[in-house]
């Protein structure tokens, strides 16, 4: 009650809403809605009030699309030691909620004349160690100068977008650059690529063109292609498109250039690669998953005794 007469005593005053309500047969006198105002907040009201701040911090320092469970676990991060049903309360009280998925678009499109590799891995999106595992795929967005095509690798290990490319066509250089891309990124951090490197992608005639191809076999990749027309078989692709859609795409448009567009891409994926956490991997960042790996497997010393 005290809430419903903070609400609306501007418009009513407080007497006259008072009155209303002790005819519709709830007792409150004046008296008491100002003896409660005067009382200092409680305990858990302080909390709460605490918690609301933290709460709405991580939600706007995440793209305003983290659930109660993934903001439960940032606060965690956080060394903020909270309830998740408190959590769950607290982001009602606030009107704040995560995003949720739409169904996937299929963009690209099969190859008729295409040399198509075969399919190394057979819906098993797994992989013990970055770069073992690449997958790729693009999609469009939709912007007033036109269309605009993003182009995407993965990491399979650590979840990690590794290259990209923005472009106005879907030509095979779309994919090509995303591809160089990638390669330059983990050679550039000390990571280069070895042999057995799976590069995994769709059907689509970008991937299996002569120049792509080819491409793969220079670098020492090994080519990997799904199914015609099964979303499954690069389905950890179109997942990671599919976050890309939902938490920047669909929720800051319209978009107006491809230069808005490619911005706004790079400030995502490095908050995708560095700060989201993804609940395939332990709830952890690609970039902490990597540093990880690295970490445990470091090269022992010459000398160094065991």
């Amino acid at each position: 009650m005290i809430d419903y007469i903070d609400r609306h005593k501007q418009e009513f005053g407080v007497e006259p809403i008072c009155r209303v309500l002790r005819q519709a047969g709830v007792a409150i006198a004046p008296s008491t809605y100002y003896a409660a105002k005067a009382r200092p907040a409680s305990a858990r009201a302080v909390r709460d009030g605490e918690l609301r701040t933290e709460i709405l911090s991580v939600w706007r320092d995440n793209y305003q699309v983290y659930g109660a469970r993934k903001i439960w676990i940032a606060l965690r991060r956080r060394g903020i030691m909270v309830a998740r049903c408190t959590v769950e309360r607290l982001m009602r009280e606030l009107g704040i909620t995560g995003v949720v998925r739409g169904r996937p678009r299929r963009t690209t499109i099969p190859a008729k004349d295409g040399r198509r590799a075969g399919d190394l891995v057979d819906r098993d999106f797994t992989a013990g160690r970055p770069n073992a595992l690449w997958v790729a795929d693009f999609t469009y967005v939709s912007t007033w100068s036109g269309i605009v095509y993003v182009a995407f690798v993965i990491d399979v290990f650590s979840r990690r977008i590794v290259g990209w490319k923005a472009d106005t066509t879907k030509r095979t250089a779309l994919v090509l650059d995303a591809l160089e891309m990638a390669l330059w990124a983990r050679g550039h951090t000390g990571h280069p690529i070895a042999a057995g490197l799976i590069h995994h992608s769709d059907a689509g005639s970008q991937y299996t063109s002569l120049a792509f191809t080819d491409h793969l076999l220079t670098a020492g990749i090994d080519a990997s292609i799904g199914s015609v027309g099964d979303a499954y078989d690069n389905a950890l692709a179109e997942s990671t498109i599919g976050l890309y859609k939902t938490e920047l795409i669909n929720r800051q448009g319209p978009w107006h250039t491809r230069d808005q567009v490619e911005y706004a891409t790079l400030e995502y994926i490095d908050w995708y690669n560095n700060r989201r956490l993804h609940s395939r991997i332990g709830h952890l960042t690609p970039a902490e998953v990597e540093a990880v790996h690295y970490r445990q497997h470091q090269p022992t010393p010459a000398g160094t005794i065991n």
